[in-house]
């Protein structure tokens, strides 16, 4: 993962919000970006609950998360818990194009190492719902959008030639409450493309933004919901140094 520096001193201003949809005014509006720096790194801690499906059971999670946003990437690391105890350490990333899954039980043995184009699309989708916690990034040449209602706008983020498209719906307030994409995931060992959405429930400042800091993510299966990650932002930092080990897609 690389930031760009040229983006350091870059400051928000009106002129660059005044081509946006009018609900994405809104959100703009809320978010309190007017003014602020360009965010070029992220990092974002999560607390909360997941299961790998509906009849599976559910374990904490702590996960820590950094982001770049020119060019767009991540890399999540996260540790599942069963009854206090370590189960799972996980480690998920997206950086120029490619996604990338790798899974040890308790810390000793992999469970799963995961690639493909399934793969790679999943994170790029997942990359653009979560740049709601770094909002400046909607303003990226690499973003355009198409207004659905007054409520609602679609979105379409390009990365190395590739581009992914989802909805996004706002409140009167100008506050994001959903975010719906088509999504590949794991259904029963095979990947199919679903409908992926994420309800957003809260919303606290962090950092000089206000961002969402509660969702459940879900996919919208045929056969019914199936909610499977109860997530809750517990600390937030923008443009700061990302380190080294973490710069990299494992």
């Amino acid at each position: 993962m690389e930031k760009n520096e040229m983006s350091e001193e870059r400051i928000v201003t009106a002129e660059m919000l005044q081509h946006l949809p009018e609900p994405i005014q809104r959100y703009m509006a809320f978010s309190g970006v007017l003014g602020k720096p360009w965010i070029r790194t992220a990092r974002v801690q999560q607390s909360g609950m997941f299961r790998r499906g509906a009849d599976q059971p559910w374990m904490r999670i702590a996960a820590d998360q950094h982001f770049t946003t020119t060019p767009p990437a991540f890399v999540w690391n996260a540790q599942f818990k069963i009854a206090g105890v370590p189960f799972v350490r996980v480690r998920d990333s997206y950086q120029a194009g490619r996604g990338h899954m790798h899974g040890k039980m308790a810390g000793l043995f992999t469970i799963f190492n995961a690639g493909g184009e399934e793969i790679d699309q999943g994170s790029f989708v997942r990359y653009l719902g979560e740049m709601m916690w770094f909002p400046t990034a909607f303003l990226a040449p690499n973003v355009t959008w198409q207004p659905s209602d007054d409520c609602s706008v679609q979105v379409t983020l390009t990365d190395g030639g590739k581009s992914v498209t989802a909805q996004m719906t706002f409140d009167d307030q100008g506050r994001p409450t959903d975010f719906t994409a088509q999504r590949y995931g794991d259904m029963n060992g095979a990947f199919t493309l679903q409908t992926w959405s994420v309800p957003i429930t809260e919303y606290a400042v962090h950092a000089g933004l206000t961002i969402p800091v509660r969702g459940l993510v879900t996919w919208k299966l045929p056969s019914g919901d199936v909610p499977y990650y109860d997530w809750q932002v517990t600390q937030v930092d923008y443009n700061y140094s990302i380190p080294r080990n973490e710069r990299e897609v494992a």
